[in-house]
């Protein structure tokens, strides 16, 4: 690979604020300074541009299965939607069948996704069988394999949802190793009893998704997750966090000093539980899972985000067409038409992070620009064993760097996404700041509207301890 130049831009990281150039060599950042040249470099005029680096997106739902339902983006199309979106890194998921071994789930989920994904990739377990001889895999998979986080879930009974025991012994095997659990918080059985009252009372529209899911279901269950964990002395990582409440749990526990993190989406920063009062089934486009929540709860996530209460903001990319046509009806929410529980729980979201956060958090003065890239590269990195490799613009890590205008108007679309997915949670909003090139490893692979990059040029990253750099 021959080297890369980019002069003149704005650099700014989690900490630093400056105007410089950047020498790339073999992937990685050789050097950064002032008037560097470098005569046989390509090289790249980002004089007016930030410069940041590459998005870290710790939980998207590619070719990922809810029942009869799967997700409408391959790695291939995902990682390709991730690209134009300034993310050169997402952690996605491998979910464990019902009698499968945990080495099994890994190998099968690396085999699909290695000759698809264009960007680089790590993978969180999704642990739904917890025997003996499951726990017994996880310190190797931590070890050797570099999967050093692993999701259980307290909702969707008979489905995803394990038990608080089985929670607690998968926490004291993988503690010890480096391992953190990441938990989705709902009380599924108290849930579970909602939905069948809704249902019996002829209810079925999506609107019911958000009102059998309260918020006080999402704190009550983060309380038990982080106690758990406090008892079983490891790091404790809540995904997806919607609700006031469920973040004054976080707060205290971390006014105790308990090592308790928690993410939020986009979606709960910037949409609301109206969204369910449209006419008809288009509201199912905001089935997900947390649902959206009140005005006051965006408030809360705000003031959580800018003052490290929430150290992270993901997408939960989980896509699921509205319509069945072309994808077909296993693609798509129309499983649910007539039954809101039946409904795919997801949303798409990979592509728009770092312009909704630029433009809806750092424009409007909410966070600053070192604490934009502290929540969507930098934390991402450190919480799960990435950084100093990403999430840094700094001589020795991986070259993975976006270029970003942010006086560049535009209109979310999805007639201009990149996601297979037919509709747009944000459709017709009128944003300002976009991404302009992204490099990864060095390789420039998004160039304004062209994709430059290529399946299976992506990397697996082995990542070390997660839980451990805060």
């Amino acid at each position: 690979m021959s080297d890369v130049l980019i002069q003149g831009g704005r650099i700014i990281t989690a900490v630093d604020d400056y105007v410089a150039d950047i020498l790339i060599h073999d992937g990685k950042i050789e050097a950064i300074g002032r008037s560097l040249s470098v005569e046989s470099a390509q090289t790249y005029d980002a004089t007016g541009l930030f410069v940041f680096p590459g998005g870290v997106d710790v939980h998207t739902h590619m070719e990922s299965s809810q029942g009869p339902a799967i997700t409408c983006d391959t790695y291939e199309t995902g990682t390709i939607s991730a690209a134009f979106g300034g993310t050169t890194t997402i952690i996605d998921f491998a979910q464990q069948e019902k009698g499968e071994s945990a080495k099994a789930t890994f190998d099968r989920r690396l085999e699909l996704a290695e000759p698809q994904i264009g960007i680089d990739v790590g993978f969180h377990l999704i642990l739904t069988d917890v025997r003996p001889e499951v726990l017994s895999e996880l310190p190797d998979l931590i070890n050797q394999d570099g999967v050093s986080s692993f999701k259980m879930f307290m909702a969707y009974p008979d489905i995803l949802m394990v038990d608080d025991a089985s929670i607690f012994r998968t926490m004291r095997t993988v503690g010890t190793h480096g391992g953190m659990v990441n938990l989705h918080a709902e009380n599924g059985a108290v849930i579970q009893v909602l939905i069948e009252e809704a249902l019996a009372q002829g209810n079925t529209s999506p609107k019911y998704h958000a009102l059998t899911r309260p918020r006080i279901m999402e704190a009550e269950a983060t309380h038990r997750a982080i106690r758990l964990a406090e008892l079983a002395e490891i790091p404790v990582y809540i995904v997806h966090l919607s609700s006031e409440e469920a973040l004054q749990v976080v707060v205290e526990a971390r006014d105790r000093g308990i090592p308790a993190f928690a993410e939020t989406c986009p979606h709960y920063l910037f949409l609301t539980i109206e969204k369910y009062d449209i006419p008809g089934f288009e509201s199912a486009k905001y089935v997900m899972t947390p649902p959206l929540r009140e005005h006051s709860c965006q408030h809360a996530l705000w003031r959580g985000l800018r003052f490290d209460d929430l150290q992270i903001v993901s997408t939960d990319h989980c896509p699921f067409c509205l319509n069945e046509q072309p994808l077909g009806i296993n693609y798509s929410k129309q499983l649910g038409k007539n039954d809101f529980s039946k409904i795919p729980n997801g949303a798409p979201g990979v592509e728009l992070r770092l312009t909704l956060l630029y433009d809806g958090g750092v424009r409007t003065g909410k966070i600053t620009l070192n604490r934009f890239v502290q929540l969507v590269s930098t934390a991402p990195a450190k919480m799960f064993g990435l950084f100093p490799r990403k999430g840094a613009i700094a001589v020795g890590s991986d070259a993975d760097i976006v270029l970003f205008d942010p006086n560049k108007t535009h209109t979310l679309s999805a007639a201009t996404h990149h996601s297979r997915v037919d509709y747009s949670l944000f459709e017709g909003r009128e944003v300002t700041g976009k991404v302009e090139k992204v490099f990864l490893r060095g390789e420039l692979i998004v160039d304004g509207d062209r994709y430059l990059g290529k399946s299976g040029k992506g990397q697996y990253l082995k990542r070390s301890a997660s839980g451990a750099i805060l």
